[in-house]
Order: C-alpha cells, then structure tokens, then sequence
C-alpha cells in the first residue's frame, strides 16, 4: 500500500451506530469477561457496587471527552486536548499514558485469544504465542485497510460477544432468581476494598474514549460523538449490572472469583459450565474469543491515532504522521502499534496489566477532565460540576490501586517528561 508524502486530515466516515459500536468493542471484552471476576474476589457480592461506581466515574468522563471531542475533532483524543486546553507537558503525559497502559492491555488480549483458540481445539500452549501474534498481525492488517472495514469486522464481533453474554444471561438467571444473593453478605469487604474494586471496574469502561480518538473521522462531530458516548455507556452499564448480578447469584461471589483464576482469559466461561455444561461453556469461549478480538481491533485503532497525533507535534517521530493515498489510515502509526503490541506479546503475560492499565488511565482521564474545565461557555455542551467530580473522581480512585503500581506509574510520568523536555529542547536548538 502505497503511503502519502505528508499528514493530511482523515476521512469522515464514522456516524452515531458506527461510533457506538466502536466503543462496544473496546469496552465488551476484558472488562465484562474478566475484570468482574478480579474485583469480586477484591469486594466480595459489592462488586455490583463497584460496578455502579465505575459506571458513574465513567459517565463523568464520557461526558467530558465527549463535549471536548465534539469542540476540537481531531485525531489523539486527550493528547490534543491537553496541547490545546492546557501545557504541552500535559498533553504529552496523556499520550504517553495512554500508549503505555494500552499497548499491554492489547498484548494481553492477544494472548487471552490464543489461550481459548487452543483451549477449543485442544492444542499445547506452547502454541499460545505463535497465535496471539498472528492475531495482532490480521488485526493490524484489518486496520491497515481504512475505518469503514474496521467498523464492519467490528459490527461482527461485538454482535458475536453480546448474543454470546446474552445466553450466559439466560442460562444463569433460574438459578440466580432462585437462589438469589443469600449464599453470603452483601458487604463483606471494607470500603477501601470497594474502592479498589471500583478503579480496577471503571477500566472495564474506559473503550469509550476510543470514539474520542477517532474524532477526525466522525461525521458531524459536535452530534455524533456526545449520542455515541451516552449511548455506549448506558448499554454497558446495564449490560455489566445484569452480568454481574445474575453471575453471583447463581454461582456465589467466592466461585466467580475462584473462577478468574482458573481461567485466565474468561472467569464467565467456568460458570457456565457449572449452571449449563459445556455447550453453553464453549458459546462463552467463543464470546469471550470476539471480544478479545475486538479489544485487540479498537486498541490498535485508539492506539495508532494518538501516534499520529504525537508525530504530527514531533512528540514521536514524525514519518508516523503519514497517511496512506487513500487517506483513511495512519499507515506508518498502525505498522508501529501492531509491532510494539506484538513484541510485548513474545514477552509474555504481565500480571500486574490490568491495574497498572487503572492507574494510568485514570491519570489520563484525569487529564481529560482538566481540559474540559478551559472549555469556554459556547463550546460548553454540560455543566461545569461535571468536569470537577469527574476530575476528583479520577484522582480519587487512582491511588487505590496497589501502591507498588502507582509508584511506577508516577516513575513512567516522569521519565517521560524528561524525555519530553529534552526532545523539546534538542528541536528547538536544531
């Protein structure tokens, strides 16, 4: 594929079902197939109550990259955002954040997809890496071919997930409405428990800033992108309560989180075979397969626009700003994301993914909440308490992660303002 000699801007191709289904796609995956089971075994049946927190931290969030992606429509989501509102210092660290947190949470949903892929046809997993790179090669490869197949190999695979959930759903709703939630106490964990449980589900939301990032190629932004957020994060929501709740019930809190252990990819998959066998067992691995195909297919849409954003400021290097002759996609920017995303794959699983991927898009959220509070009143689309409780609410929650990983976390920010400042400093003498 032939590539352009410079940046120009992308298409607008995305509309409102599209967009929603994008954000679908980031978000039905890791989150509802796998994070529900970790903080169960942090909270305990409050796990529901993290998953309302999550949801309302989210909503503020939403709400703010939404009237910020409908103001300023280009690619980079709150990298741009923090550029133009803010400092280039905050800019940068939100891009750095969100190529840092992502690019594991999509080698590990690679690897999440090679472990069921085997585990269906019954091969060694030894093979697991070999196929979870093969993955992120097509993925890339899809992505590499424009947004309007992205989107229609999206639409397949978030409808895949969803009918997939909506038999776990059925299958384990007689037993949940007859046993209900009396296998243990609703609170049996502390608030800070609670609270830990919350950052860890309030990632399970976070795909929805994908629809952000791609604001360059939504038609009629300042629409599409605020219908598409609110839409994206009710369904999800609902969808997650419903899981969550009739999980519980019919297996307890303590087997759903016993559950994530035995499988590493889908906790959901062990339930359902112990309420419905394995039939319904293997539709679950089949979702939960999609799903992490979808993750993987959204990062590394989300992934490579943020790049292009930053090599279009010189904040990475610039030839990723080219766009193909079609200019549809960030051909350089996407070769670049599928090998970083493939390399950490060949390292292998990274435990510590999903909460080191809370702190840091907490922070980045953060961020992005920040910014919206520069916007003007004209370009105001919700009120200014939104942009303050979701600023608080991030900032808040952040630092219940383990403290082994924020302290990381702040590590990685400053080293990279370090390099940012001296690159900043080297351009400016060149």
């Amino acid at each position: 594929m032939s590539v352009s000699n410079s940046p120009t801007q992308l298409k607008r191709e995305l509309g409102v079902f599209g967009a929603t289904l994008m954000g679908l796609g980031s978000i039905v995956g890791t989150g509802v197939f796998v994070s529900i089971g970790i903080a169960a075994g942090i909270a305990g049946p409050a796990v529901i109550l993290a998953v309302v927190i999550g949801a309302i931290v989210a909503t503020f969030n939403g709400l703010n990259s939404a009237q910020l992606a409908a103001n300023h429509a280009v690619s980079g989501g709150t990298y741009e955002y923090g550029y133009k509102y803010l400092t280039p210092a905050f800019g940068f660290t939100a891009g750095w954040m969100f190529l840092v947190a992502k690019t594991a949470s999509a080698a590990t949903a690679a690897l999440g997809f090679a472990g069921y892929f085997l585990n269906i046809l019954g091969w060694n997993s030894s093979w697991v890496v070999p196929v979870a790179v093969l993955a992120v090669i097509v993925m890339t490869l899809i992505v590499l071919s424009g947004i309007r197949r992205s989107n229609l190999a999206n639409t397949v695979i978030v409808s895949v997930t969803l009918l997939s959930l909506s038999l776990f759903i059925l299958v384990c709703l007689p037993r949940a409405a007859t046993e209900g939630m009396t296998k243990t106490p609703f609170f049996t964990s502390s608030p800070g428990a609670i609270l830990h449980a919350s950052a860890l589900m309030f990632v399970a939301y976070t795909g929805y800033g994908r629809i952000a990032t791609m604001g360059e190629e939504a038609r009629s932004p300042r629409v599409t992108i605020p219908k598409a957020m609110i839409i994206c994060l009710l369904l999800t929501m609902l969808l997650y309560i419903v899981v969550a709740t009739v999980g519980i019930g019919a297996v307890g809190a303590d087997f759903l989180s016993d559950a994530t252990g035995q499988s590493k990819a889908a906790p959901l998959e062990v339930i359902a075979r112990s309420v419905a066998g394995s039939g319904a067992a293997l539709v679950l691995a089949i979702g939960a397969m999609t799903a992490m195909l979808g993750v993987l297919l959204n990062l590394i849409l989300g992934l490579s626009r943020v790049l292009l954003a930053m090599g279009r400021r010189s904040d990475a290097p610039r030839f990723l700003a080219r766009l193909n002759r079609e200019q549809n996609s960030p051909y350089w920017a996407v070769v670049v994301v599928g090998i970083a995303i493939a390399l950490l794959v060949f390292l292998g699983n990274v435990k510590t993914t999903w909460s080191f991927s809370a702190f840091s898009v907490l922070i980045y959220y953060a961020i992005t909440n920040l910014a919206s509070l520069k916007l003007s009143v004209s370009e105001r689309l919700y009120p200014v308490w939104i942009g303050w409780l979701g600023l608080l609410s991030c900032l808040f929650l952040a630092f219940w992660v383990e403290s082994a990983i924020w302290q990381v976390g702040l590590g990685l920010i400053v080293a990279g303002l370090i390099w940012h400042k001296v690159r900043r400093a080297t351009s400016s003498v060149v």
